[in-house]
């Protein structure tokens, strides 16, 4: 039986934080609880871990003090959600326990896959262009890594899962996931919603048998209900359902008001999205998957920046160490500093144009980073904004490519993630694409979107538009200024799009340099 005060425990599980969030049908957060981390270890350059007793500590902290501090709140829970960081697995024994530490999504080791794979599968990719994009798509596979490098380890897994499939097992006592959850270097079938079956061409990529991987379900279903040893562990109240959501990037979209290819939303984290909601299944680059959505019979195309606002992370390390300073003793963030600079600098930085790939791309895997443009006036603000911007051209180069997949214009964005929470970020890139930003009610977007899923699964709303209607508010519109947009568009068909044709060849060089070094 539900009734209008019914709230819902979601736990938002990201790269440094992990946070308990209480949420009303409004989409009122009634109560939060966050507890930070290091984002991972590295025993090599390059490699990204964790102890898998860092999250679940993280977890039952968050957790437990949710329940302590809100005991008015906590007989109206009716359901519990997870959502979690993509493409971020362990190895499971038979009894449900790591074998060994987690290899977070950040991670870039490189297996050597010197053994072919099967023909039929070379010849389709070959023909489709892909050989060499597979290739490496395969090499930083990391079932692939631990078979050649770890194979007593590999030997021993039971279930090769997702982080969100860990967490799940903690609650429930079961091995099992939601589909809208399989984002990652696994042999998912995104299309259909479920794993390759063997001879599949695109199987031998992964090499994980079938055997090794979880059950997965729809979203909006019972993942199952919170057990007893969960209750003493998390205090959680035993017998709650766990509703199946998905993963972070697709609860926000659903967070942020998405249900339709008529908007976009973008994601301004530590990789950077444009993503948008259809009904049927759509491409958003062709031979590139569009990911299950969290409402379910969606799918979210989406077009990532992998290093995105990571990237002013490391400006930060680089060249802020004034701003760093200055923040620290103002008990302020430094980008808060940095970027109420921004209006300092005018659109197009005085010249300087930034191209964001600091990570490979799926079908171009010899591109680089670059920044062009320099003259003796620029200041490292002019990077900075620079940094800004170039994100910028590239979220809107993918709203390009995705526009013209789906055969129809995208008229307004959303935006989430921590660079959202910046004013002039956001009139920025409602400059830069000439269509209104829209803000909602909450920095907890991703939290929310999973929330979403639970209200409509116990019946509070009857379809995902009604809970959009009733939970998600818009709080703030940036309005494009059409001048200034007119002069992003030059600077895009005329600099931006043409920085990577002219730099292909010399892209491949440096990559036959660095292989044969």
């Amino acid at each position: 039986m539900t009734n209008q005060d019914d709230l819902v425990l979601t736990f938002d599980c990201g790269t440094q934080s992990i946070r308990a969030l209480l949420f009303d049908k409004d989409g009122n957060i009634r109560a939060k609880e966050q507890k930070s981390f290091t984002p991972y270890y590295s025993l090599k350059p390059g490699y990204a871990e964790q102890k898998p007793v860092v999250y679940v500590d993280a977890l039952k902290e968050v957790s437990q003090n949710i329940h302590k501090n809100n005991p008015l709140l906590i007989d109206r829970i009716k359901a519990v959600t997870i959502t979690t960081i993509r493409d971020t697995c362990l190895c499971l024994d038979e009894s449900g326990n790591p074998i060994r530490d987690i290899i977070v999504w950040l991670d870039q080791r490189q297996a050597k896959c010197e053994k072919s794979m099967p023909l039929m599968s070379n010849l389709a990719f070959t023909i489709a262009g892909m050989k060499e994009a597979i290739d490496d798509q395969r090499k930083i596979t990391k079932s692939n890594w631990l078979i050649e490098n770890e194979p007593e380890t590999w030997a021993k897994t039971h279930k090769f899962v997702m982080f969100s499939t860990y967490i799940v097992s903690l609650l429930v006592g079961k091995i099992i996931d939601s589909a809208a959850s399989q984002i990652g270097h696994v042999p998912f079938d995104f299309q259909h919603k479920k794993w390759y079956a063997p001879n599949h061409f695109k199987f031998p990529i992964f090499n994980v048998p079938l055997d090794k991987l979880a059950p997965i379900i729809e979203p909006g279903e019972t993942l199952g209900y919170i057990t007893s040893v969960a209750a003493r562990t998390f205090g959680i109240k035993e017998g709650l359902p766990l509703i199946a959501t998905g993963s972070d990037k697709g609860c926000e979209t659903l967070g942020t008001g998405v249900t339709d290819s008529s908007r976009a939303s973008l994601s301004f984290g530590t990789t950077a999205t444009i993503q948008t909601t259809t009904k049927k299944y759509i491409e958003p680059v062709q031979f590139m998957p569009a990911y299950p959505g969290v409402a379910p019979k969606t799918f979210n195309p989406e077009i990532q920046i992998y290093r995105g606002f990571w990237m002013i992370s490391w400006f930060k390390k680089e060249f802020a160490s004034k701003e760093v300073a200055e923040a620290s003793k103002l008990h302020v963030a430094p980008e808060e500093l940095l970027n109420q600079r921004l209006k300092e600098i005018p659109p197009g930085c005085d010249g300087l144009v930034l191209q964001p790939y600091w990570a490979p791309l799926l079908k171009s895997p010899e591109a680089k980073g670059s920044i062009i443009g320099f003259s003796g006036d620029h200041t490292r603000l002019h990077i900075y904004k620079a940094i800004i911007e170039g994100i910028g051209f590239a979220l809107y180069d993918g709203l390009k490519h995705l526009e013209k997949r789906l055969h129809q214009k995208i008229k307004s964005l959303t935006v989430s993630g921590g660079g959202s929470q910046s004013d002039e970020i956001c009139q920025i890139t409602a400059d830069m694409f000439g269509l209104p930003v829209y803000k909602i009610q909450t920095y907890e977007a991703c939290g929310l979107g999973s929330s979403m899923v639970a209200f409509v699964s116990l019946g509070i709303y009857q379809t995902y538009d009604q809970a959009v209607q009733g939970m998600v508010h818009y709080t703030k519109t940036y309005e494009p200024n059409m001048e200034v947009h007119k002069f992003y568009t030059r600077l895009y068909q005329q600099v931006y799009e043409n920085i990577y044709p002219s730099l292909r060849s010399i892209y491949h060089a440096l990559r036959r340099i660095e292989k044969e070094r």
